[in-house]
């Protein structure tokens, strides 16, 4: 178990979160609903697939958390602890041309993850820290490989539904900024036209 001196800072649905000075320790806990053994080999599949999506989206060129160590037996993954802000709190406040700046970085790097066919899956501006005027992505619990174009435009939808809760007033001017720091190419357009595609399918559902 996590050593008692650990700060807990944050209790989530599949892990919690410990700081322990500069190194964030994420501990998947036991679900007791579950099969003993299924949760265990839940647990510990979903440890090994988050650090393998963190390695591939640094080496992807994607700003995130690097790993000090991946600790299967005990589903724990202890990485860099991330100095800044909330991107949330960054982009409510913000002057319109700053939000514009970040928000296509926020493009670029979603589509340098796509284009590693890596799908984050919980796209928030929650899930994102500016640092030294970096922005870093955290929090690939729920993220996985795919190269489908549906896969990587449901990702889309996510973030795209996140803002327009979150960021309701300044929501089609940081929409617009990201789709045009996302960039253009083929199957960028293919992503983009599947997303109305999605939309239109969940609303007529």
């Amino acid at each position: 178990m996590i050593a008692y001196s650990m700060e807990l800072i944050a209790r989530g649905a599949e892990a919690n979160l410990y700081r322990d000075g500069g190194k964030i320790v994420k501990e998947r806990v036991r679900k007791e609903y579950r099969i003993p053994e299924l949760d265990e080999r839940l647990r510990r599949s979903r440890t090994r697939r988050e650090s393998k999506l963190l390695d591939k989206a640094k080496r992807a060129g994607v700003p995130v958390p690097r790993i000090h160590h991946t600790d299967i037996a005990r589903r724990r993954i202890i990485m860099e602890f991330i100095e800044g802000r909330i991107l949330k709190e960054v982009i409510n406040t913000g002057d319109k041309e700053n939000v514009k700046r970040i928000s296509r970085e926020i493009g670029g790097a979603i589509a340098r993850l796509h284009e590693s066919n890596l799908i984050h899956n919980d796209l928030t501006t929650s899930n994102m820290i500016l640092r030294d005027d970096k922005i870093c992505f955290i929090d690939f619990g729920l993220g996985m490989t795919s190269r489908r174009v549906e896969d990587k435009a449901m990702d889309m939808v996510v973030l795209k539904k996140a803002l327009h809760a979150t960021h309701t007033d300044r929501f089609d001017f940081i929409w617009n900024s990201i789709i045009e720091g996302y960039g253009e190419g083929s199957e960028k357009r293919e992503i983009l036209s599947r997303i109305r595609t999605i939309e239109k399918r969940v609303r007529y559902v």
